[in-house]
């Protein structure tokens, strides 16, 4: 046991204390100062380091692989993968050729500018005629995985954004 010398404690530390105790309480006490203040500095540095860590991207869209398309050099064929996090959606955009793709796990809501949305789960298909404009929501509870075959032109920007409409005042 650790003996302090408790006369130079403010008077409110020892008042109650019977003269036996003053020690052990107040030994505690210098102890837990440090450990809450090291508590406080950890607690503090982890919300720092969550605050300023990255946040995951409601979606991500990756080209697997590009190919020439056979007797047609002003076409390619691009696989591409798309991820979607649960509340995620890719917005509204067209391509510069043909989008054919499938579901591959998860349920996604297909938006196409002038049709109602149309629910696609795993396993199911769409396509999406060049030019048209079309976007995904995820409406599960998980993430969404689908894959996409694009026969596009070569050379033009293979996801091109669709402005959203302008709001009327």
């Amino acid at each position: 046991m650790t003996l302090i010398n408790t006369t130079s404690l403010p008077r409110s530390h020892t008042r109650a204390l019977s003269h036996s105790q003053e020690p052990t309480v107040c030994a505690h006490r210098i102890r837990l100062v440090p450990m809450l203040s090291i508590g406080l500095l950890a607690a503090s540095a982890a919300l720092a380091q969550q605050a300023s860590a990255p946040a995951t991207p409601l979606f991500v869209s990756k080209a697997l692989i590009a190919s020439p398309v056979t007797g047609d050099d002003k076409k390619e064929i691009v696989l591409m993968s798309v991820a979607i996090q649960p509340t995620g959606a890719v917005p509204l955009h067209t391509h510069p050729g043909d989008c054919v793709g499938s579901v591959l796990e998860g349920t996604v809501e297909l938006l196409v500018d002038g049709q109602p949305p149309r629910r696609v789960a795993a396993g199911e298909t769409y396509a999406n005629p060049r030019g048209t404009p079309h976007g995904f929501r995820n409406v599960g509870e998980a993430p969404a995985r689908l894959l996409n075959s694009l026969v596009v032109d070569k050379g033009a920007p293979r996801v091109q954004p669709v402005p959203a409409p302008a709001v009327k005042p």
